[in-house]
């Protein structure tokens, strides 16, 4: 294992209640039919807030630097408001890279990698990459991750990824489930949790357990509900020797200085996140109960996505929506009928509701 310090380290690396409307957010103006809607990649149709647009354009002037005086800012007050130590979280260009990297770092051709599908490709594309055995094993009937099958799995497993809540579904998986699967894992082997849309629904983190568990690593990332997704910052937080197990791979893969500040605006701003979450949630439950009342059957989300079961190939109804300007998701091979839609702003969901009602799907 490589010995890295803790700056080089870093390197690579409260709930309120809503206050006001909702209104803030959806007064971008009403796009024109030609304009494309980018149900696709589970952007945030709102970008950086006020205030981190603010911090990164006052971050251009510290281009000429490198940004690990930033970085070490954005690790601290992210460990100080999660209670962790500063030690315990890294920064990354993007949460994407430290899955990459935790796959390299704990899979090999005799230890593989056991996750879920439909899942994030991600970890399964890395693995296969350097010729890790991959174990995917379905949802369980509530569309959350089957533990038991997963650990039964491969009993030699490197890694054990687990997206919670899950991309493309949307769905959660049990805190309790979660427990079970660290505790009854391959011995030697780590489990990664990976939270990118853990702020969008009412599950607890599981970041604190890292405090007592050097075998979990959990990720977060600035893309989604703060809606930096181009800006590619993401943090890695576990115990230091899995941190630095990571910089092997990627000890100077870090975003620019506008980035960073960007984000550590993000997490000063508290008002933002209860906000997002909980316009998110009116305008994907109010398009679920549409679906629903047309006879679709959804998964029951808590993110900025769902899926529905369009019952007809996939691929047919994606084409059918880009051909009115109305993109959404990618067809996962074992759910060949399901469509993942993102959650966009309240005019985004009506071109939805208009492209999916006039391509004349019928509901089985």
């Amino acid at each position: 294992m490589v010995s890295v310090s803790r700056r080089s380290l870093l390197a690579v690396g409260a709930a309120l209640p809503l206050l006001g409307r909702l209104d803030w957010a959806v007064a971008a103006p009403k796009p024109a039919k030609s304009d494309k809607v980018r149900l696709n990649y589970n952007e945030s149709p709102y970008g950086p807030s006020g205030a981190a647009r603010e911090a990164m354009q006052r971050g251009i002037a510290t281009a000429g630097l490198y940004p690990y005086g930033h970085m070490y800012a954005l690790a601290g007050l992210f460990a100080q408001q999660q209670g962790i130590a500063e030690e315990q979280v890294a920064v990354f260009a993007g949460s994407m890279a430290a899955l990459r990297f935790a796959v390299l770092a704990f899979t090999s051709e005799s230890r593989g990698l056991v996750m879920a599908t439909p899942s994030y490709e991600v970890p399964r594309q890395a693995a296969e990459s350097r010729k890790s055995p991959v174990k995917e094993v379905a949802l369980n009937a509530e569309h959350a991750h089957d533990v038991p099958a997963m650990l039964a799995a491969d009993p030699q497993a490197g890694m054990l990824y687990l997206c919670n809540p899950n991309n493309p579904t949307g769905t959660m998986t049990p805190t309790e489930s979660i427990r079970h699967a660290l505790a009854n894992k391959p011995k030697g082997s780590v489990l990664v949790v990976d939270e990118a849309y853990i702020d969008f629904s009412d599950a607890p983190s599981v970041i604190s357990w890292v405090k007592d568990h050097d075998d979990l690593l959990v990720l977060r990332t600035f893309s989604k509900i703060y809606g930096m997704a181009g800006s590619r910052v993401g943090l890695a937080i576990g115990h230091p020797k899995l941190l630095e197990q990571l910089a092997v791979f990627g000890g100077d893969n870090v975003p620019a200085g506008s980035a960073l500040l960007g984000a550590k605006a993000s997490l000063e701003d508290v008002k933002l996140l209860p906000q997002r979450k909980a316009l998110n949630a009116q305008l994907r439950d109010e398009t679920v109960a549409w679906l629903k009342g047309r006879g679709f059957t959804c998964t029951v989300s808590q993110s900025n996505c769902f899926m529905i079961d369009v019952k007809q190939p996939a691929e047919q109804v994606i084409e059918r929506l880009a051909e009115q300007g109305v993109m959404v998701g990618r067809v996962w091979k074992n759910w060949p009928q399901w469509v993942r839609v993102t959650v966009g702003n309240k005019q985004d969901m009506q071109r939805f509701r208009e492209a999916f009602e006039a391509q004349d799907v019928r509901a089985v």
